[in-house]
């Protein structure tokens, strides 16, 4: 099952991404003008004209990435004891890594630097890194492959980390972790992972009965300025693709049982 779920997970969001629908705009009025139908060509045209246009000037991304950031903020403070600290994978790019003999890091690195941050603040506490690939078409390259290296750049002991190897997803990380770790009732364990992604991340944690301290990194909306204008398609659209990518993960992680709630909180 879990086979079919990310398979399918994979083809689903191949059709509903954002620039997915963009796309298929551009191909349905080529193909309007082709069959002789120019009305039709025209209002596609114009409908793809006004997305992009306020896909340009407004940060409708981070209008639906706030709400996930400002689910589960990071504790208040920090435990004086932590048995473990876990980050999840999706800050290293392992196919560029593999291709330049280096850990290449992506829009998500301070997933990575907040993690070797607390390694240091808590030097007795276990480490653990949890990320194969989710690609289905590179499966042999994965992100804890070489993220060793950049930790031993950083000053952490790559020997203090456990390197789970295999998870594909986030339910993945979840659960390969788990049976790696076998954490025991009263220990108290840190998550580092982007804002956006803590919900359904926490939300995996409690359903597999496993309470962790949130430490959210990696911010994408701007407190207080929901209306600004600002002239950035790129990243909008990028922005866009990633808060409905969340939305939509959180949808079929309730679904499919894999989260006990539709919008976890930060208590089980």
């Amino acid at each position: 099952m879990d086979n079919i779920f990310f398979y399918l997970s994979k083809a689903v969001w191949l059709v509903l991404a954002p620039a997915s629908w963009l796309l298929l705009l551009v191909v349905a009025a080529w193909l309007a003008v082709q069959f002789g139908k120019h009305i039709l060509a025209r209002r596609l045209l114009a409908t793809l004209a006004f997305i992009l246009l306020v896909l340009s000037l407004l940060p409708v991304g981070e209008w639906l990435i706030a709400p996930l950031e400002n689910r589960i903020p990071s504790a208040a403070s920090l435990p004086a004891d932590v048995t473990g600290i876990i980050v999840l994978s999706g800050a290293l790019d392992p196919v560029l890594s593999a291709s330049w003999g280096q850990a290449e890091t992506g829009n998500a690195a301070e997933r990575l630097t907040a993690f070797v941050a607390l390694a240091r603040l808590y030097p007795q506490a276990q480490l653990v890194f949890t990320g194969g690939s989710g690609s289905v078409l590179t499966p042999h390259y994965g992100a804890a492959d070489y993220v060793g290296q950049l930790f031993t750049q950083l000053g952490i002991d790559s020997g203090r980390v456990l390197y789970e190897r295999a998870a594909r997803n986030t339910y993945e990380n979840v659960v390969n972790s788990k049976a790696l770790v076998q954490p025991s009732a009263g220990e108290t364990w840190v998550l580092v992972t982007s804002a956006f992604h803590m919900p359904r991340s926490v939300g995996i944690f409690c359903q597999q009965n496993w309470e962790v301290v949130p430490y959210s990194v990696d911010h994408y909306s701007v407190t207080g300025q929901p209306l600004r204008l600002e002239v950035d398609l790129a990243k909008h659209l990028q922005m866009l693709d990633t808060a409905t990518h969340e939305w939509l993960g959180l949808l079929a992680y309730y679904l499919s049982g894999k989260t006990h709630q539709l919008f976890p909180q930060s208590t089980c």
